[in-house]
């Protein structure tokens, strides 16, 4: 039986996760071309697509984000008209982030990127489900959340 070299590359999760996620960003890139979105805000816009709004730090909790790295890119989007950023009438100190109509407008032409970046994996149903599944539970470990 063959020793695995646990020093190597190739044999480190967090290597095969992290470059993993930069190919995969790399294949969501030239599907927002479209939308002249980044991935960041196209994931800001997932989340308010499904919630319509949300204060800045739901979204952060959401995202695994930071304020200091969110908030510049809101301000982006802000500036594109995609989002609208206003003080909560309830609590001054909190932003709440809601779509503009443009923002809206996006989610009809974003629908076709999930299953165009599934169709690229050339794998079944049942596979990317179990990956999902499998990405998730670690997320979940290393997060320590709940499901």
């Amino acid at each position: 039986m063959e020793e695995i070299d646990s020093l190597k590359l190739e044999n480190q999760l967090c290597f095969l996760l992290y470059a993993s996620s930069r190919e995969l960003t790399k294949k969501y890139k030239i599907l927002l071309e479209e939308l002249e979105v980044t991935y960041p805000q196209y994931l800001a816009l997932l989340l308010l697509w499904e919630h319509k709004s949300l204060s800045v730090k739901e979204m952060g909790e959401h995202l695994y984000l930071d304020s200091g790295t969110l908030t510049p890119m809101l301000k982006r989007m802000e500036q594109q008209g995609l989002i609208l950023r206003q003080r909560s009438l309830t609590d001054e100190r909190s932003v709440v982030i809601s779509l503009t109509d443009k923002g809206t407008s996006l989610k009809q032409k974003a629908e076709c990127i999930p299953a165009e970046v599934i169709k690229q994996f050339g794998k079944d149903a049942k596979e990317m489900d179990g990956l999902m599944k499998s990405l998730q539970d670690l997320l979940h470990v290393l997060t320590n959340k709940e499901k």
